[in-house]
């Protein structure tokens, strides 16, 4: 450890040192032009003249003033010039002196007291001291191969004393004047290697960051300029490929804002491209911002923005092209001829903008399958000679799939609604929504909730799609929604279209299309020429009324395929000759038994209402009308319970309805002469059939009456009479809805006598006449009036035969 001397022997003058720290073992140069230097220099010598040796001065560093406690002893070796020709002392440092008091000498200079400060080391070193010693030394080589001054290494590799190891680093220019005075005032010899080893070790790793930094800017730097270089290479070689193809400058497709400010764009829209073509001029080549503006500048100018079809103004030969393409419909073939009635005359007194909208429409098309809606926007667009573009919205649950995505995500498109008026060409096509139904919604947003603005007119001429935010006029639009259900669309949503309903084909109407339209579109899919196979009016009939049973045309269209392709078939094999006529008589033999015979055509022992309890009502589903039998049963007294269970997937109305027959017969079974006591010992059970199918509605509620009254009196109920109602407590019957449906579905099924409510008469007006001549409607108030229609007459106490239908 070190030993201090506590005895002040030595009298030198001060030579300060402002920037600098000189620790025992440096060979420093000094400026004498400094009147403090000199003066210490000039003082020193003038002392050695009266003593042995070289003039001592005490070299002290002074910082901000003050002087440190601890100063370095030095031997002025030499006076002369330096290097600049200023004169100039060469000091080397000797020992620690310890600054004691002030004290008086010759010269300008300051005089003190001084005492060594004495360094003991152990020898042999312990162990630590050995391994710092080495850490040290590795340290400093590492450092010195660095800054290349090899010829430094072995000189420090020979130095062995720890003391002078030390102070060695004093020559080290990355310490500051406080690291260096640390390492001054530390007397300890090993406790001041070991500071300088921290010293030189935290050096070493903040220039190892250093280099890594500067290493990665200089990658960086070289990247950019290759590949500005490649760039630059590449503007040349398309420079030189365009002038050997004979093209001209300004015909280069990147220029955009030639291309905006040649497009015809709305001045709002051109201000927006204009703005984004500013920013992709200021960005740079590598920034993704560039690709992001140049895809949305190419959809902005992609788009029609001024660009319309003229509509056609032959009302006649615009309702002729419909009846030609679609027979039937004529609700939306009036709806059309009176648009373009109106459009025509809006045009003709200069009204075609009104309030910034123009005279678009938006009908939804609501009926079950198969019965023309998706066909029919591509006719409605051929009568109006407009562009047609089909948006299918099945199965759509993303919000962004209507308005678009936001610009800043990663593959950004516009909405269904921008890229089908791009895709149209125009601004005013004729868009079919289809399925509008199918719409669905998740954590991602409700599309139905985003085609609220798409199919208001009041807003759909300032329309904002996310992904462009510029307003798209979607106000001459001819929007047709498609729907099989219209309770699925939400009610916001219904409330802005114009509801057209399809209710299905009657008979005739299915022959006629099939004899038009299906029939020559399937004899060109089976590869036979008109004239080679026929099909007699009565086999479409068949095909129509017994082998399919549906309200739309397609198991129609597919009966009559299979039909052609059995033909084919049987020709190819030899065992059909061509030309040939189908007749009704010709079905079984080609495609089999029918699938659909009605009741009234059974063996009076197979028919559903060959028993007492068993009545047929009417309903509408998604796929139209439909016919629904009703089946109650009274449990034995001794072992069925009483009460009321209920079968079929029933939904609360449904079931209420139920409960809402039984109490009235309950309560006025007496009046009607049924043997009420039953409803109240017994179990009543009423069953649906198709349990698989969920029912629900009202207007099964005499249906389910008339079965019971049917099982409580013993009485059929009329093979031919099919009936539709709710019904009251009291008795009465009330409204329902669908009418025309299932007055369409009782004729498929071969019905003649429907019961329908006294408050729906006016829904008669809906149905086709050739329909309400082949059935004899009631119109009743009461459910006295529909167990007399309904309930065949007891004739001497027993059931009669049930009568068969005319």
């Amino acid at each position: 450890m070190a030993a201090e001397s506590t005895a002040f022997t030595l009298v030198l003058p001060v030579l300060p040192l402002d920037d600098e720290v000189v620790l025992p073992g440096m060979v420093v140069p000094l400026d004498l032009s400094d009147a403090e230097v000199r003066a210490a220099v000039e003082a020193a010598q003038a002392a050695a003249r009266s003593e042995p040796g070289k003039p001592r001065v005490l070299l002290v560093p002074r910082i901000d003033g003050t002087y440190a406690k601890t100063g370095v002893l030095g031997t002025v070796e030499q006076v002369g010039r330096l290097a600049d020709g200023d004169p100039g002392a060469l000091i080397r440092g000797r020992s620690r002196v310890r600054i004691g008091a002030g004290t008086t000498g010759p010269g300008a200079a300051l005089w003190v007291e001084g005492a060594r400060v004495g360094e003991s080391v152990p020898d042999p070193l312990p162990g630590q001291a050995a391994e710092l010693v080495k850490e040290y030394k590795a340290l400093a080589t590492a450092w010195l191969k660095k800054r290349g001054a090899w010829q430094v290494v072995d000189r420090v590799q020979a130095i062995d004393d720890v003391s002078a190891l030390a102070d060695n680093s004093g020559y080290s220019p990355f310490l500051t004047i406080e690291q260096k005075v640390e390492l001054l005032e530390t007397a300890d010899p090993v406790a001041r290697l070991k500071l300088a080893a921290q010293q030189l070790r935290d050096h070493l790793a903040e220039q190892d960051v250093a280099e890594t930094i500067a290493k990665d800017v200089q990658e960086g730097v070289d990247k950019q300029q290759r590949e500005f270089l490649l760039r630059r290479q590449l503007e040349a070689v398309r420079k030189e490929l365009r002038e050997l193809n004979g093209e001209q400058e300004g015909e280069e497709s990147d220029d955009y804002r030639a291309r905006v400010e040649a497009a015809d764009l709305p001045e709002n829209v051109r201000e927006a491209a204009l703005k984004e073509v500013d920013k992709l001029e200021r960005s740079s080549d590598q920034s993704p911002e560039g690709s992001w503006i140049r895809t949305w500048l190419d959809t902005v100018l992609e788009l029609p923005w001024n660009e319309r079809t003229e509509d056609e103004y032959d009302i006649q030969g615009a309702k002729a092209v419909l009846d030609a393409e679609h027979a039937g419909l004529e609700d939306v073939k009036e709806r059309i001829t009176e648009y373009l009635a109106v459009r025509k005359r809006r045009g003709d007194r200069g009204l075609g903008v009104v309030g910034g909208r123009r005279g678009g429409a938006v009908l939804a098309l609501v009926g079950p399958p198969g019965v023309g809606k998706t066909s029919l926007g591509e006719s409605v667009a051929h009568a109006m000679g407009r562009k047609f573009v089909r948006v299918a919205l099945g199965g759509v649950r993303d919000e962004a799939e209507i308005r678009g995505h936001r610009r800043t995500y990663v593959g950004a498109l516009p909405g269904r609604i921008v890229r089908a008026v791009k895709e149209a060409g125009s601004m005013n096509p004729v868009v079919l929504l289809d399925e509008i139904d199918k719409v669905g919604s998740d954590f991602r947003g409700d599309p139905a909730a985003a085609l609220l603005e798409v199919l208001d007119p009041a807003q759909n001429h300032t329309f904002r799609d996310h992904y462009l935010e510029v307003e798209l006029d979607l106000s001459d639009v001819v929007f047709l929604a498609t729907a099989n259900v219209l309770e699925a669309i939400p009610e916001a949503l219904a409330d802005r279209m114009e509801i057209v309903r399809l209710d299905g084909y009657t008979e005739d109407e299915k022959v006629v299309i099939a004899r038009d339209h299906l029939l020559p579109r399937q004899l060109e899919r089976a590869g036979l020429a008109a004239d080679e196979v026929t099909i007699d009016e009565s086999a479409l009939r068949k095909l129509a009324g017994e082998y399919t049973r549906e309200a739309g045309v397609r198991n129609l269209e597919r009966s009559v395929a299979r039909l052609l392709r059995k033909v084919a078939a049987q020709h190819e094999l030899g065992e059909r000759k061509l030309p040939l006529t189908v007749r009704d008589e010709d079905l079984r033999g080609l495609i089999g038994r029918p699938h659909h015979v009605p009741e009234s055509a059974q063996d009076p022992a197979e028919r559903r209402t060959a028993v007492p309890g068993v009545a047929t009502g009417l309903a509408v589903t998604g796929a139209g009308g439909d016919v629904l039998f009703v089946e109650a049963s009274l449990a034995d007294p001794e072992t069925g319970a009483a009460g009321l269970t209920l079968t079929g997937q029933l939904g609360d109305v449904m079931k209420e309805s139920a409960q809402i027959a039984l109490s009235f017969l309950r309560s006025r079974g007496a009046e009607l002469e049924l043997p009420v006591g039953d409803l109240k010992d017994r179990g009543v059970h009423i069953h649906f059939p198709a349990g698989a199918v969920p029912k629900d509605g009202p207007s099964a509620g005499i249906t389910m009456t008339t079965a019971l009254a049917s099982l409580l009196s013993g009485r059929l109920v009329r093979t031919d009479v099919a009936m539709t109602g709710e019904v009251s407590l009291t008795g009465r019957v009330l409204p329902i809805g669908g009418v025309k449906q299932k007055l369409l579905a009782a004729h498929r099924a071969g019905v003649t006598t429907v019961i329908i409510p006294k408050r729906n008469e006016p829904d008669l007006d809906d149905v086709p006449a050739e329909v309400l001549d082949k059935l004899d409607v009631h119109a009743v108030t009461d459910v006295r009036q529909v167990l007399e229609l309904a309930l065949a007459p007891a004739v001497n106490g027993a059931t009669p035969e049930v009568p068969v239908a005319a």
